[in-house]
């Protein structure tokens, strides 16, 4: 009941602890009307101020200006009835008041500047520097467009006072003026303490890292944007506080060629349509999402379904046109308001924007791409080289395709393709030639062309039904050597449900390295090399086709062998060396050295599984230098991965970065599309990763992971394991938000529930991890508790007791204690069936600080019984003969006694209990040296502070200092000397 000035204070109190949103909001309009039954200044004053930050924080800043007349009232009323905090919230408050005039298109110019002066007056009358003043009318000046830059040097003269806005929002405000400038540079300087975290509030670094997204792509600081745009999307989603942001998140995501990521931060940001109290931040959200929705029908999407403002089914097209109108509108009312053409201005240059970056930048995290989006053409890269061209005469056409295939040229693909665009003509005719041949051999032809399309998507039922029937297709043409050379590679195109060795250009596979379960039919194979020695006798098998038949059975061996390592039998190594050897001896004969190359990298590539590395790198540098020669460059770039390949084996990372690097170069030069991009960007990634270089690591897994969403459902595990090692990463760089953005994109989407059941655990216990890396403790809990459901019934039964100990302290330091017990208690069960004696006592042990923390001293008794459970589990399981760490479990134990202890203000036992923490630890040896010198901080600090014993203090850290800088433990010796310090020592 909320019948007295007390209760309605308390609910005041639980309010203030609740997030910001539509309850917090209701709630704190009740509190006023409940505060209004008592002539209680203090208690109005408070429920109103209440109510105000409640409408600033919940995208409803435009019923302030009324909430603060009453404020106003009161304060001129009775200004003894105001607290501190109250008196100086008043003062700060007309700001927000300023801000909200400003950003409400019906409020006449008169009023915001009648209110500045309200504003100047009073903050004279109460002695304070007017810097806040002439913050508002440069803000009003920038905002209108009038002698911005006079009324911004007015206001960036003068030092900031007490009443400014924090240094983090003012540092964005001057981003804002530079960017409107068109000073990136400048602007991207200015917001650099924001960004790297020496500034913040409330709401930054978050809108400073959506304010800098696409200065960082204008100025190629690619890293900075990917990370500015995961951490800081997580923080605006859904936030009504934060419509401005979500608007500068979804603009990026069409500006940096992630419009598939575009539309669902528009699905997930839809009730955000509803948001209408903040009419400047709708308009910057509505401009965001039209620069979004014109970006996708210009590339021909208009017909695409989309998420729009509820109550209507929208496509992108009728979603563009009423943006247009509403936005449009909205402007004009803005620049009616103002008498100026800036506002419009403004939109209409975001909507000019064209995006900077040649290629999408890939920021790490899956976007499940709307149907038939994914087919929109990305920005094309600058041509590194001159195309072949296309012949007009449609037979040159024909013949320069077929001879460019011979070369292996990546260029015949698109001649081939060309090709089939003319056959397939209203009133194609076939050209009577000789050297073109009849329409016989050009339908099959075609046919071979789409059935090495499908296997270059890994479509190999399907591949393999094209080759059989382009087969029948050469046979009816009267070209048995085509077709039996076809219908060999058909043997070969379902032989595994992975890809071709690294190293081969075979055409049978795609990306990827490992082989499948599936073994080749020999019979077949060499029935097929019998009558391919019978057609080339009699004259009716090519040269390039009868290589074609060695290279597939290459292939097979190759396959075979892999399968079978590390200890293949005999026949399976006899057989590779004579198949790759006859591969290799024919192209040699037959001057092909596009096949000789080829044949050299399979038997690279099996040295190299064998661990013959320095072998396998002689022999793929001896093949570059014969492609060199030869001049076919374009068959470099899988030489070059296979090699980097061999260096990463080898343990030289930094020189496998720089061959994947020209591998990938040389593969984009040569418009390689079937190029295994999404396993070399991945090993990539390792390189440099393993050379130390954390930002290209994170730059290659990201890059691997978009290629894999590329190939699709098929690719989903592949994609899935790149995102976890990426997480790693970003985690080790201390950027644990964008770890838990990729992490949460693997789980965020259907794709998730064709995961591998350990890796959708995997990734759950990482993401919950994360969270509570970021102290978002609930939603941690909750993905523990998901991931305990998961692992309840294997039986890796250590797993489920590991996750109960981690949910339970999830669930405790998001204060849902009830749910905490329980949690452990589910880690005691699982405990005494699969035990983890570590991770239990720990748990408790923290479990016991957690009391304490949350009790004080009535926890004591709570905390001191965990304790000694601690220990017992570490007694039970030395009487079962089992393994742990007993140095660390009993000096856990003791120490975080003597910090209960401690907050109990019993100093003389925690005293005791530390100082006997130190022989504990010191039985780990130098493990444990760490974990002593905390003992040895804590020790001093009850003894100078609470015991009032500095002297014996002193000389404790004197003697610890000492141990630290022998063991090599600088930082620990800098931490108890700034300590002895305190207590007067030297």
């Amino acid at each position: 009941m909320l019948d007295t000035p007390d209760a309605v204070m308390a609910a005041l109190r639980d309010n203030d602890a609740r997030l910001y949103g539509r309850t917090r909001t209701v709630t704190a309009e009740e509190l006023v009307d409940a505060a209004e039954q008592f002539d209680d200044t203090g208690v109005r004053s408070m429920a109103l101020l209440e109510l105000m930050e409640a409408y600033e924080y919940d995208g409803e800043r435009g019923k302030s200006p009324v909430v603060f007349a009453r404020v106003l009232k009161l304060w001129d009323t009775d200004p003894d009835g105001f607290g501190d905090w109250a008196r100086q919230q008043v003062l700060w408050r007309f700001k927000w008041v300023a801000d909200a005039l400003k950003d409400t298109p019906d409020v006449p110019l008169a009023a915001i500047r009648r209110w500045h002066t309200e504003l100047r007056d009073r903050y004279r009358a109460a002695g304070h520097d007017l810097q806040p003043y002439y913050a508002q009318r440069y803000h009003l000046a920038a905002h209108t467009g009038l002698d911005a830059q006079d009324a911004y040097e007015l206001w960036a003269a003068r030092p900031r006072s007490e009443l400014s806005d924090c240094h983090a929002c003012e540092t964005r405000a001057r981003a804002r003026h530079f960017l409107a400038a068109g000073d990136d540079a400048r602007a991207l300087e200015t917001l650099a303490p924001v960004l790297d975290g020496r500034s913040g509030c409330e709401q930054e670094p978050y809108l400073s890292q959506a304010t800098a997204l696409l200065a960082q792509l204008r100025q190629g600081r690619l890293d900075e944007a990917r990370s500015g745009h995961l951490a800081g999307y997580r923080y605006a989603r859904g936030k009504a506080s934060m419509l401005h942001a979500v608007g500068l998140h979804i603009e990026f995501c069409a500006l940096s060629g992630n419009e598939p990521r575009g539309l669902e931060l528009l699905a997930e940001n839809r009730d955000l349509f509803a948001v209408t109290g903040e009419p400047a931040a709708r308009l910057d959200f509505l401009t965001g999402v039209e620069v979004l929705a014109g970006r996708l029908a210009r590339g021909g999407h208009g017909a695409l379904a989309v998420s729009g403002p509820a109550g209507g089914t929208w496509t992108v097209d009728t979603l563009l046109a009423h943006l247009r109108t509403e936005a449009d509108a909205l402007a004009a009312r803005f620049d009616a308001r103002n008498g100026t053409a800036a506002v419009g201005a403004a939109r209409r240059a975001r909507l000019a924007v064209e995006p900077p970056l040649a290629e999408p930048l890939a920021l790490g995290v899956r976007a499940a791409a709307a149907p038939g989006l994914s087919a929109a053409p990305a920005a094309a890269p600058a041509p590194r080289r001159a195309v072949e061209p296309e012949p007009e005469d449609f037979t040159a056409l024909v013949l320069r395709a077929r001879e460019l295939e011979l070369l292996g040229h990546p260029d015949s693909d698109r001649l081939w393709k060309r090709v089939a665009e003319r056959v397939g003509t209203a009133g194609f005719v076939h050209p009577r030639s000789a050297e073109l041949g009849g329409p016989e051999r050009l339908r099959a032809e075609l046919a071979e062309q789409r059935a090495h399309e499908a296997l270059q998507r890994d479509a190999y039922a399907e591949g393999k039904a094209g080759l059989l029937a382009a087969a029948e297709l050469f046979e009816e043409a009267g070209l048995a050597g085509p077709a039996l050379m076809v219908r060999t590679r058909a043997l070969i195109a379902d032989l595994d449900e992975h890809d071709g060795p690294p190293g081969s250009d075979s055409g049978e596979g795609g990306e990827g390295g490992e082989g499948g379960a599936r073994r080749a039919d020999w019979a077949a194979l060499d029935a097929a090399l019998a009558r391919a020695e019978e057609l080339r006798a009699a004259g009716e098998l090519a040269d390039d086709d009868y290589l074609i038949v060695l290279q597939t059975r290459s292939y097979a061996a190759h396959h075979d062998l892999s399968e079978a390592l590390p200890e293949p039998a005999d026949e399976v190594s006899g057989r590779f060396e004579a198949v790759v050897g006859a591969y290799r001896r024919a192209a040699v004969r037959l001057g092909s050295e596009r096949r000789a190359a080829t044949s050299r990298q399979y038997t690279a590539d099996v040295a190299a599984r064998q661990g013959r590395l320095a072998e396998a790198e002689t022999e793929l540098r001896e093949v570059l230098a014969q492609l060199d020669a030869a001049e076919l460059p374009w068959h470099t770039p899988r030489v070059l991965g296979l090699l980097g390949q061999v260096l990463l084996q080898g343990d030289e990372p930094g020189e496998a970065v720089e061959v994947f690097h020209r591998a990938l170069a040389e593969a984009v030069r040569w418009g390689d599309d079937s190029y295994p991009y999404a396993p070399t960007y991945m090993m990539l990634g390792h390189s440099c990763l393993r050379s130390g270089d954390l930002g290209g690591a994170v730059r290659a897994l990201s890059e691997a992971a978009a290629r894999y969403d590329r190939k699709g459902a098929e690719a989903v595990e592949e994609a899935a394991q790149v995102r976890l090692q990426l997480a790693d990463v970003l985690r080790d760089t201390g950027r644990a938000a964008d770890a838990v953005a990729v992490l949460e994109s693997v789980l965020g989407d259907a794709s998730a529930a064709r995961l591998d059941v350990r890796m959708l655990a995997q990734t759950r216990l990482d993401l919950a991890r994360g969270l509570g890396e970021l102290e978002e403790y609930r939603d941690a809990a909750e993905e523990y508790l998901r991931l305990a459901d998961l692992v309840a019934g294997w039986e890796d039964q250590e797993t489920h007791t590991m996750v109960a100990c981690e949910a339970a302290l999830a669930l405790a330091q998001a204060d849902r204690w009830d749910a905490a017990e329980a949690a452990l208690a589910r880690a005691r069960e699982a405990h005494g069936r699969a035990p983890q004696v570590n991770q239990l006592a720990a748990t408790l042990r923290e479990f016991a600080r957690l009391t304490m923390r949350e009790r004080g001293a009535e926890g004591l008794a709570a905390a001191l019984a965990l304790l000694a459970e601690a220990d017992a589990v570490g007694e039970a399981a030395e009487q079962r003969g089992e393994e742990y760490d007993s140095w660390y479990l009993r000096g856990g134990s003791r120490y975080e006694r003597a910090r209960s202890l401690a907050v109990a203000e019993r100093y003389e036992e925690a005293l005791a209990e530390v100082e006997r923490a130190i022989p504990e630890y010191e039985a780990g040896g130098e493990r444990a040296e760490s974990p002593r010198a905390e003992c040895v901080r804590l020790a001093a600090l009850i003894e100078g502070s609470d015991l009032g014993r500095a002297e014996a203090a002193v000389a404790r850290l004197t003697a610890g200092i000492a141990r630290c800088e022998a063991v090599g433990l600088p930082e620990a010796a800098e931490a108890l000397a700034e300590l002895r310090e305190r207590f007067g020592g030297e």
